[in-house]
């Protein structure tokens, strides 16, 4: 199969709807509508089809678009129409990371090795089918989930090439969900799927300003997920709105939860919310956060200043616990693909003689995974081990012992200008709860400018409802997030 374009699709045949706030619309008014018949799921994803055309050639967010969109549409409106809608996302479009099994869809995690498309979806892609969302097409993503090269460019895929901010078209979207977090904010779909490792959702959500959340591990299905460890890799919703991310969130996870009912009361006054500040990295976020703590104590919340121990050991035996789990987890993962490389090192070598794949950054990180010890090797299971015991610790002795309801810290700072020299080693918050497993979620706060700053809050295991809460609290209080300008540079 030849590789499909990644150039942006044709413009959808009918004109969009001229008096829909894609932008600032939410999933419940989207269905209200619909409900009403003043708008169709048809109307909705021509509209969506539409901006990915025209929008999308100054972000480079979208893969593939999904030539059965605009079907799925039309039955979902058949469905409406017969009093049979399916719930809260059915008719709703939908854009997936590319590193999520959609059958007959792209899934390349970037990487042009793996150009032939699953005959199968992820678990996850199913029950969005089976809630009636509208499947729009691929997000681009940093290649492996920013896992090839220590001097990766977020943002950029041999199959897709770089993907922009769209507040600012010449700073990096983050990663390694950079196609998810642009596209949502970029309103080229309703919500997005991304996945995270490490920040993977949070950070470039934050960068994107929209909201992003990695739920605790477990909660949502890894099958069909190209990985980088099982064991730390999680599913989760990326949107414009928490209640949007919140019904994402339930359908994915499929275990009944309604994410979006926890939402409407207010947990701010009274709670005690930990701040750790992560100060002294960017001027302009340590002013976010402080507008962020006055925001929370002006609607009751008392903050404790918080510092989460054992950061510097959790990232020194993290990565190389990766680097093995990496190893056995893609190549079992590559086992289930026809027509792919099989294992690590067949990889390196289809990078060595393709002319795109090494033209940005190597691939010294398969190099290490591909003369990794086994999982069962005694040195990387003490890693992980020890990894998650620190981070867990981290979060939950601070917790237990300021009396906490939640953790807030800086999801990111301004987004940095891309240049293909390897990302900086920025601000940013999420190793305590993604190695722990514990759920986080950003929202935004603020700007630099004209680039968005994110908070996120995170909690103990299971405590999914609860930051999600926190976070629509937050949203309701400071609702500072706005549209991106497609600014070419910094004035």
């Amino acid at each position: 199969m030849p590789f499909p374009s990644a150039a942006p699709p044709a413009r959808a045949e009918a004109d969009p709807r001229p008096d829909l706030d894609l932008d600032g619309t939410t999933i419940p008014e989207l269905v209200d509508l619909m409900e009403t018949g003043a708008l169709t799921a048809v109307e909705l994803t021509r509209a969506y089809l539409d901006r990915i055309a025209t929008v999308d050639r100054q972000v480079r967010s979208v893969l593939f678009v999904n030539p059965e969109a605009l079907d799925q549409a039309a039955e979902s409106d058949r469905r409406r129409a017969g009093g049979q809608a399916l719930g809260p996302l059915d008719g709703i479009p939908v854009l997936v990371k590319d590193n999520i099994d959609t059958r007959g869809l792209g899934t390349t995690a970037g990487s042009r090795a793996l150009c032939v498309p699953p005959s199968d979806d992820a678990e996850l892609v199913g029950r969005l089918r089976a809630a009636g969302a509208v499947v729009l097409g691929k997000t681009n993503m940093s290649e492996w989930g920013n896992f090839r090269s220590a001097w990766a460019t977020s943002g950029w895929s041999g199959v897709g090439g770089q993907t922009n901010n769209p507040h600012v078209l010449d700073r990096n979207p983050c990663g390694s969900s950079s196609g998810s977090g642009a596209a949502v904010a970029a309103s080229l779909a309703q919500v997005a799927v991304g996945t995270e490792t490490n920040g993977s959702i949070v950070c470039p959500s934050g960068q994107a300003g929209v909201v992003g959340f990695k739920p605790t591990h477990g909660r949502i299905s890894g099958d069909g997920i190209v990985p980088i460890s099982t064991r730390q890799d999680t599913a989760g919703p990326v949107a414009r709105h928490v209640v949007d991310a919140a019904i994402l969130m339930s359908v994915m996870e499929g275990r009944g939860v309604d994410y979006a009912a926890a939402l409407a009361s207010d947990p701010l006054r009274g709670a005690r919310v930990g701040v750790w500040r992560r100060a002294g990295h960017d001027a302009e976020a340590d002013r976010v956060v402080e507008e962020a703590v006055d925001v929370l104590r002006r609607h009751g919340a008392t903050v404790v200043e918080v510092d989460l121990p054992h950061q510097g050991r959790i990232e020194a035996i993290g990565l190389p616990a990766l680097v093995a789990e990496f190893k056995h987890d893609l190549e079992a993962y590559l086992a289930t693909r026809p027509g792919v490389p099989r294992t690590v090192r067949e990889l390196i070598e289809f990078n060595e003689a393709d002319p795109v794949e090494l033209s940005r950054f190597g691939q010294d990180l398969f190099f290490e995974a591909a003369k990794a010890p086994p999982i069962t090797d005694p040195t990387y299971v003490d890693q992980r081990r020890t990894a998650v015991d620190l981070a867990r610790r981290s979060i939950d002795e601070v917790i237990e012992a300021h009396r906490l309801d939640v953790v807030m810290a800086p999801t990111n700072g301004p987004a940095w200008r891309t240049d293909y020299a390897g990302d900086p080693a920025g601000l940013g918050s999420s190793t305590p709860a993604a190695v722990s497993g514990y759920p986080n979620v950003t929202v935004p706060a603020g700007f630099a400018g004209p680039l968005p700053i994110g908070v996120s809050f995170m909690a103990g295991h299971g405590a999914d409802v609860t930051v999600l809460r926190f976070a629509a609290a937050f949203e309701r209080a400071a609702p500072v997030r706005r549209a991106p300008a497609y600014l070419p540079t910094l004035p």
